[in-house]
């Protein structure tokens, strides 16, 4: 059973960057795939970034486009989301979780949160000035 930690959030001002990483354990990481997601309060949690267990990055959320990227590194057993550009409006508790029904590869965009599981703690994320 793959077990997540994620790690690296904070606080960051206005057009700053942060890149928070996700590191498993239990399990081979290349075995699966791993989605991004966030979750500001009072709100539902939305993907913003998936990547496959061949390592094919995937979209989010329409409004992260051009601004996050997921990768990663087998050795490190991590999968990294890259947060340019960041605004007060990316400021959420982010977690990274596995795509429990294999559909991550199969898709164009980040499939919905309920298709994952093993769900790590979360990182708070907080962009202010």
């Amino acid at each position: 059973q793959l077990q997540l930690v994620e790690s690296g959030g904070g606080l960051v001002q206005p057009g700053g960057s942060l890149r928070l990483s996700c590191t498993a354990s239990g399990a081979p990481l290349e075995n699966y795939d791993i989605g991004w997601f966030r979750q500001a309060p009072g709100k539902e949690r939305v993907g913003v970034g998936c990547i496959s267990k061949r390592g094919r990055s995937i979209n989010g959320t329409n409004a992260v486009k051009g601004r996050f990227t997921v990768s990663r590194d087998i050795a490190s057993r991590s999968v990294y989301l890259q947060m340019n550009s960041l605004q007060p409006e990316d400021t959420a508790v982010y977690y990274c979780a596995v795509d429990q029904y294999g559909y991550t590869g199969k898709v164009t965009s980040c499939p919905v949160a309920m298709y994952f599981g093993s769900w790590g703690q979360g990182t708070q994320v907080t962009v202010s000035s």
